[in-house]
């Protein structure tokens, strides 16, 4: 590959004027900022650029042979799409050279508007396969910004088989969560992380404590800020990621002042130009290194870049973490305030679908007994159940057919190249074994079930469904079914169900997933997880994390020793299904669940539904039946996000 100062794009974080000129400056070719609408930076209001000043950074900026990527990447619900549509005509008449975009709903209004300015899939999008690349390209995407998960040899791949631009952040700010897929703050806070509001739960403090008897887990205690990720730095490897193909190297950073970013790009600048000068003759400049080491505001991490960094990536003594935007707090028990803010009627005519995830034949058995119409199994199987086998699955729909019950296949939520190949012949082994449907966690596996399987396909929660534009995207690429968010609240729901013309579910009961990573939480405390070792194979514990309001969060390992960090409440919407009287297909999550526990809820919920069919606007809920549920829960159960106007 011959190097030229066209082979790699140094992008920096505008936020303000100022931080522009610095950032243009210091030798920037491009930067990214965000408007005062449809950003992820929404909490400082002197940041961000309104209509005019945009219009004259952009002009700024050109004047300068600089790019600008303006960011539109957060999701939006459907209150917000005619906005969506005027921003973007203005955009479209600015002409900046990018839009990074999250909604899948942006890519239907750029295709319905006819937009002219290339578009990029933000970080948010979370694409982390060949699969997903190939989808967005058929939406006109040109650039991906790729997981942070992804190491360069991944990333290599995926240049290599798609032709995609590779985006990749190399310094600053990083979530230990995969992007995209943690609504821990919108759920708890109402100020969603794929909104741009997110208060960052990750950087509390936490023990590490028994799942079952809540004490402290003894042994090696790091410090107490157990997933409060190191910046990102890969300085000192600049020319593996050149190598790599990666060719926009991305400065996280848009709320830092004008020095901060003058000395990072300066530093980066030097570098690229060094290498590109002379590859062979390259070394790191020592004098630059220590200057950005003295300056950094964490530790320094190359995160994922060269591979899964373990205990190395995290900075648990948070002497030198910055700022803290929020500390624990309870989340909303039953007892929370709610409000129906918009009048509804219970006008059922249909009998109402009730679904159940399930983890076992056995559980299978007990849902289908108690009035399941549908039953979801596989995907991903935390310890200490194990993975679905084609034989279990056969078994599972031999068994549900006895009850004219559905089986609907899941597959893994994160689908990296591994799982990838997996899902290939797993897909055709389903046109042998024929279940009644696949669901799909990402566009990557979306696409691959349609070009392998003639199955029925319908979309989880992770694809973030939270308007009927990106509901409609789906429908025409094959979904039969999608899931609502797990951030939509009331309101929001009874306006994307009257709105959306794909049938939808609701999740209304289970424990649910604040947060999934690849880093393996009580493994890297314990000092467990080093290269080579499989000490954690044998250990039979289950470990949860106990924040500084007392409350236990759950640590589910998969069998890809990927992390799922439950909420403290289990969901529990029986009290308000009343309220929801549009919704006609209703979900509980169940896997984690013991078979008697999951033939009650399902008997519960099932009477439930099928009262307020019958008795419609004389239905009256009575508090009996929740008092079973709150017996019976090995948790205490919450409202989630659906108790609050509005998902900020």
């Amino acid at each position: 590959m011959l190097l030229t100062r066209n082979s790699v794009e140094l992008l920096a974080p505008v936020g303000t004027w100022d931080v522009l000129e610095a950032a243009i400056e210091a030798g920037a070719d491009a930067v990214y900022l965000g408007g005062k609408r449809f950003n992820m930076r929404m909490f400082k209001t002197n940041a961000n650029f309104d209509d005019n000043l945009l219009a004259k950074a952009i002009e700024y900026a050109h004047k300068h042979n600089v790019r600008v990527h303006v960011t539109v990447n957060n999701l939006i619900s459907d209150r917000e799409i005619d906005n969506m549509r005027s921003y973007l005509k203005l955009l479209d008449k600015l002409q900046p050279d990018a839009l990074i975009v999250q909604d899948l709903a942006v890519l239907e209004l750029a295709r319905e508007m006819n937009f002219s300015v290339p578009l990029h899939a933000s970080i948010m999008m979370n694409t982390h396969n060949e699969h997903a690349v190939r989808v967005l390209q058929d939406y006109g995407i040109t650039r991906v910004v790729a997981s942070r998960e992804m190491s360069l040899t991944q990333l290599t791949l995926l240049k290599e088989r798609t032709g995609i631009e590779v985006e990749y952040f190399i310094h600053g700010d990083m979530c230990i969560a995969h992007s995209g897929q943690c609504v821990h703050s919108g759920v708890v806070f109402g100020q969603s992380s794929n909104r741009g509001r997110c208060l960052k739960p990750c950087r509390w403090p936490y023990e590490l404590v028994d799942m079952t008897t809540g004490k402290p887990i003894e042994g090696p205690n790091p410090g107490p800020y157990k997933l409060a990720m190191k910046d990102m730095c890969l300085y000192m490897n600049l020319p593996q990621l050149i190598q790599a193909g990666v060719c926009s190297f991305k400065i996280e950073g848009r709320m830092r002042t004008a020095d901060f970013v003058r000395n990072i790009v300066q530093v980066y600048r030097r570098a690229i130009d060094n290498y590109i000068a002379d590859p062979l003759g390259y070394t790191p400049n020592l004098q630059d290194w220590q200057d950005l080491y003295n300056s950094r505001a964490r530790d320094f991490s190359t995160c994922y870049a060269l591979g899964n960094p373990g205990a190395k990536s995290i900075g648990y003594t948070g002497e030198r973490e910055p700022r803290f935007f929020s500390q624990a707090v309870r989340e909303a028990d039953m007892t929370a305030p709610f409000t129906i803010s918009a009048a509804t009627t219970n006008d059922k005519q249909t009998d109402p679908v009730l679904a159940v995830r399930v983890a076992d034949l056995p559980s299978l058995r007990a849902a289908c007994q108690n009035g399941a119409n549908i039953i979801y199994l596989g995907g991903e199987a935390c310890k200490p159940s194990i993975p679905w086998t084609l034989t279990t699955i056969t078994q599972a729909i031999e068994e549900a057919n006895q009850y004219q019950a559905k089986v609907v296949v899941t597959t893994p939520r994160i689908t990296m190249e591994r799982e990838c190949g997996e899902l290939e012949q797993f897909f055709t082994n389903m046109n042998t074994i024929k279940p009644h449907g696949l669901m799909v966690s990402n566009i990557g596996a979306l696409r691959l079930a349609r070009e392998l399987s003639d199955l029925p396909v319908q979309a989880d929660f992770t694809f973030n469904v939270f308007n009927h534009l990106t509901a409609q995207l789906l429908k025409n690429n094959g979904i039969s079914k999608a899931t609502i968010s797990l951030e939509a609240t009331h309101e929001q729901v009874v306006k994307l169900l009257h709105e959306s013309a794909l049938p939808l579910e609701m999740i209304v009961h289970g424990s649910l997933s604040a947060m999934v990573t690849d880093h393996s939480i009580s493994m890297a405390i314990l000092n467990t997880s080093e290269c080579g070792t499989y000490d954690h194979i044998l250990d039979t514990r289950q470990y949860a994390l106990l924040d500084t309001a007392g409350e236990l969060h759950p640590i589910m390992v998969d069998q890809y020793d990927r992390s799922h960090l439950l909420f403290t409440k289990d969901l529990c919407l029986l009290p308000h299904l009343a309220a929801l009287s549009t919704v006609h297909n209703y979900r509980i999550e169940g896997q984690y669940y013991t078979p008697e526990l999951i033939g009650l809820i399902t008997r519960i919920y099932r009477q439930e539904l099928d009262k307020i069919r019958l008795q419609q606007s004389r239905y009256q809920f009575d508090t009996i039946q929740l008092d079973k549920l709150v017996a019976a829960s090995p948790r205490k159960l919450g409202l989630g996000a659906f108790r609050y106007r509005i998902s900020r």
